[in-house]
């Protein structure tokens, strides 16, 4: 500009033009949100392929990026061309034969678990009362405790019966042609997102150099270099974090497993099942699958149930001391306290799939915050706060080294 006395009222124009267009925006998306939020929803749909496909291949990148090293070494000249290619292909077997091993497994003594169950469910109750009266025959007070809990449960489980399952066993039966229907598109979508999973495996290293190559056209290096930094950490984080937590609860259902047959406890595959899948969400998951596990083998056997709480919770000590941070590595940094406040927030945002990646996803916001702090103290001259900081609670270290 050649005036520079009217280069500051020119800022002040484009200034005032973003903040009047940004908040036109605001306003039609808080206006709107229904809409737009159907809009993404729909946009959700058509890319459920995609999406399936780039969660099974961020999955299974590790076993693709082992099987390429090691056929990498054994192909050599003109044959190494099909190093790449046999990796997906080995990569995508491993991946089908851990999941079809999964449901052979678990499946069918899961079904017989959960139907006799179901059909022993009474007797077993009658047996509890009836333990409950021949242990506690003498204190009033706790036998009319478990007489009226036993005749409030059956009342409840009839009117259950009568009253929701029944209607809902109708609207089942009513709209299986719109169940199947849904099931046909999701084995679709699944289908495809195979497909697509198969063509990111196989092209991962040139689109990250794509990646890498649009981030520096649009950044400078300087932003360009904190981009990809921050990318190396989130990918650092869910990478290790999901696929460790993955290795670590199977650990632990199997462990389970091992220890519920040894004890003879009943229902040993069911109950290693809830406890393994149940693992995978962080701090809470141990409860989460310790309570139901404990009532159904309360069901057959009180002294059982208390001895199983007992081992569950030797079982999780081991997992939180010993084998949860040998297969994970290094630590999040994030605090005990700011685990809890992620898991409950983004659990309650978006359920079970938020649970789990509770704590990658807020230690990479962590990350963030902290670097935009220390910028901030060495902007200001205040350094000094943070040395301060960590010589007063040196338990801090973990968290902003």
């Amino acid at each position: 500009m050649k005036n520079p006395e009217k280069k500051p009222y020119l800022w002040g124009m484009i200034a005032g033009f973003g903040a009047i267009s940004l908040s036109v925006v605001f306003f039609f998306l808080i206006y709107r949100l229904q809409g737009v939020g159907a809009a993404v929803d729909t946009l959700i749909d058509i890319l459920m392929p995609f999406i399936y496909g780039g969660v099974i291949a961020y999955l299974l990148r590790p076993v693709c990026n082992w099987y390429s090293g090691l056929l990498s070494r054994a192909f050599k000249g003109r044959h190494r061309k099909w190093s790449e290619a046999l990796a997906v292909t080995l990569s995508m077997i491993t991946g089908m034969l851990v999941v079809y091993a999964l449901i052979i497994m678990i499946a069918p003594q899961l079904y017989y678990s959960i139907v006799t169950l179901w059909e022993t469910i009474p007797a077993k109750v009658e047996q509890l009362v009836k333990w409950a009266t021949e242990t506690f025959g003498e204190n009033e007070v706790l036998l009319r405790y478990f007489n009226t809990g036993y005749t409030q449960i059956y009342t409840t489980l009839e009117n259950w019966a009568a009253e929701t399952l029944a209607p809902y066993i109708t609207n089942i039966v009513s709209g299986v042609g719109m169940s199947v229907w849904k099931v046909l598109l999701f084995v679709k979508d699944l289908l495809i997102g195979l497909i697509v999973a198969v063509y990111l495996l196989g092209s991962r290293k040139r689109f990250g150099r794509q990646c890498v190559i649009l981030i520096r056209s649009i950044f400078k290096p300087k932003w360009a270099d904190m981009v990809l930094n921050e990318v190396s950490i989130v990918d650092r984080m869910f990478g290790g974090f999901i696929e460790g937590k993955l290795v670590d609860s199977a650990i632990i259902g199997v462990l389970c497993y091992i220890g519920c047959s040894i004890f003879k406890f009943p229902n040993a595959l069911l109950v290693s099942a809830i406890v393994g899948v149940t693992n995978v969400i962080p701090f809470f998951g141990p409860f989460l699958g310790a309570i139901p596990s404990i009532l159904l083998i309360l069901i057959e056997s009180p002294i059982k149930a208390l001895w199983f709480a007992l081992f569950v919770l030797a079982l999780q000590q081991l997992d939180g001391n010993v084998i949860g941070p040998k297969i994970l590595g290094q630590h999040t940094g994030v605090s005990s306290f700011w685990v809890l406040f992620s898991i409950l927030l983004f659990g309650g945002l978006w359920g079970l799939v938020g649970m789990i990646i509770a704590v990658p996803l807020f230690a990479v916001i962590y990350d963030i915050l902290k670097k935009l702090v220390l910028r901030g103290l060495r902007r200001n001259g205040c350094t000094e706060l943070m040395d301060e900081y960590k010589t007063e609670y040196p338990d801090s270290q973990t968290e902003t080294k």
